[in-house]
């Protein structure tokens, strides 16, 4: 942990939080700024800015919380939850806290939220060439 980061120190006990879900490498709470009502940040109990930064036994308790946070949504609300799970790396990206964090966004019908996404149509060739770019590198 960094003594210097705001969800450090929230994990820790150090800032106050609405403390939705915990385990040992895994801390959640309520945004204080949501998208919507139940808007819930997962972090890791292990400080690093960065997705690769995380170590895979931290990281992998990441879907098991959200997980188990949205079915609590789903059984407090008595139907199933939509919803999106956000994580962004770099302040570029839209990264604020400078901490490795998911958002979990409950959606609903004409929220407002809108991700805007503005693909581009790629050949086969293109994609061939990228993926014969990158590949290599996967360990």
């Amino acid at each position: 942990m960094n003594d210097s980061c705001l969800f450090c120190k929230i994990a820790q006990g150090h800032i106050p939080s609405h403390k939705i879900y915990e385990n040992d490498k895994v801390y959640a709470f309520l945004d204080l700024s949501p998208q919507n009502e139940g808007h819930i940040l997962v972090i890791p109990k292990y400080h690093g800015e960065k997705l690769k930064d995380i170590p895979d036994d931290f990281l992998s308790e990441i879907p098991i919380a959200v997980k188990k946070i949205s079915l609590a949504f789903e059984k407090m609300n008595g139907k199933e939850l939509e919803y999106n799970v956000l994580q962004n790396n770099g302040s570029s990206s839209g990264q604020v806290v400078m901490h490795t964090h998911f958002h979990i966004i409950p959606r609903f019908e004409g929220d407002g939220f809108n991700l805007h996404f503005a693909p581009k149509q790629a050949t086969q060739e293109e994609l061939k060439a990228f993926k014969d770019k990158l590949v290599p590198f996967i360990e």
